[in-house]
């Protein structure tokens, strides 16, 4: 174990908690990370508001000090969520105080941890009816999912705190599920077929992408089931133009590529230019050609052509509530007032692309959230103000059916929240 990892964990929380940049973006930009360094990172926001809990029955008050604050989570995380010796923890977590400069701060968090380890049962049988600790989230996560999904709340708290599993889709340009499942067996990968998606592979264990058998050249890609599904609702034929708006990282840009080989054209357009690379970079790969733009969707003048597409797929920004399981910080850095945000950008995309879209046209709405003022009710307003505007109910065996829309909750079937609607012009 490397002496530093703890350390980089205590930088990177600090950094999460003071500036609001979300834990991929710090990992991303963080080098020689090792498994340890990463599973703090990700446990402690997994469990953030359960450590909060346990933290404020130990502290007659919270240390002003961020740094202070997140060396007792991860010493709370390795006490009680980790097989790390009760000793290795706190001394190890009280040193690394020293180098983040906060060396006043060791006598709180070595009294803090060791009480802990002494009163341990004592402090579990009072969280007991603790609320937060008891679902993870914070209250008022809680108390939106309980009023909008009372029969699942609990379920969802549940799975958010699960690990997600690796998911795989097979490009049917190269190859099958059934042949690239022999491929994984035949090196030890235990995988299997997904439910829904006929390109779905979940495997049993995640792995680098570089241990997949022909990853480099194309054969598959990495994406959960759920968002598999998008290209399916776009019933895509030969010859449509299709927009891909919100595009970023491209993984369904180039699903929609390789289920219909042969359209007009596929535009991916996204208003992050650095994320376009990444776009580019999986159509590289998987050796598919769309007209990749950098424009903004709510300014189609900038970018737009004039021709209109016969299909168009809104991936629309979101608060990503349905995939905390895979970022657990989206507990920590959302607000109710950035979901209010969030819905408001979300009606202006659909009133700025729906006039691009043909006559007898599909749009097909997608979000990876389970807020009903970003899904359901934000179609509803739309087709009430748009009297050209059909939702189209699918026939299909997934998500739970709505009025407009379905809606897979968060680890049914092993997948991720997700929302779709496929609405129709007239």
């Amino acid at each position: 174990m490397k002496s530093n990892e703890r350390l980089q964990a205590a930088i990177i929380l600090r950094e999460l908690i003071d500036e609001a940049i979300p834990l991929t973006h710090l990992l991303q930009n963080t080098q020689n990370l090792s498994p340890f360094t990463k599973e703090l990172c990700f446990g402690v926001c997994r469990h953030y508001f359960r450590l909060q809990s346990l933290a404020d029955k130990l502290v007659t008050r919270r240390p002003k000090s961020t740094i202070a604050w997140v060396a007792l989570l991860l010493g709370l995380y390795q006490l009680h969520y980790m097989d790390v010796a009760e000793y290795a923890a706190v001394k190890e977590t009280v040193a690394l105080l020293i180098p983040l400069k906060a060396i006043w701060a060791k006598g709180l968090v070595n009294a803090v941890l060791r009480r802990y380890c002494r009163e341990k049962e004592t402090l579990l049988a009072e969280m007991k009816t603790n609320f937060v600790f008891k679902y993870g989230h914070p209250q008022w996560f809680i108390t939106r999912v309980k009023n909008a999904w009372p029969d699942h709340w609990k379920d969802i708290c549940l799975a958010n705190d699960e690990r997600s599993p690796m998911c795989l889709r097979v490009n049917q340009r190269y190859t099958t599920v059934e042949d690239y499942l022999v491929q994984l067996n035949e090196i030890g990968m235990h995988a299997e077929a997904v439910s829904f998606s006929r390109q779905g592979i979940r495997l049993k264990e995640p792995c680098n992408v570089s241990d997949l058998p022909h990853f480099s050249e194309g054969f598959i890609s990495v994406q959960d089931e759920a968002a598999q599904l998008a290209a399916t609702l776009l019933d895509l034929q030969p010859g449509l133009r299709v927009l891909d708006a919100c595009c970023a990282p491209g993984g369904k840009t180039c699903h929609l590529l390789e289920k219909q080989p042969h359209l007009t054209e596929c535009v991916a357009l996204d208003n992050d230019v650095f994320r376009l690379k990444r776009v580019k970079e999986n159509l590289d790969r998987l050796q598919l050609t769309a007209t990749v733009i950098a424009g903004n969707a709510l300014q189609p003048t900038n970018w737009w052509d004039g021709n209109l597409f016969d299909r168009i797929l809104l991936d629309a920004p979101c608060s990503a509530t349905g995939v905390i399981r895979r970022h657990p910080d989206i507990k920590l850095l959302r607000t109710p007032d950035e979901i209010k945000a969030i819905a408001s950008l979300q009606g202006d995309l659909l009133l700025s692309l729906w006039p691009l879209l043909s006559s007898g046209g599909l749009l097909v709405y997608a979000t990876c959230s389970i807020m009903p003022e970003e899904n359901e009710q934000q179609i509803a307003q739309f087709v009430k103000q748009n009297p050209d505007a059909e939702y189209l109910p699918q026939d299909v065996e997934w998500g739970h059916p709505l009025k407009f829309g379905r809606q897979i909750i968060p680890g049914e079937n092993n997948m991720d929240g997700f929302f779709y609607s496929v609405l129709k012009k007239h």
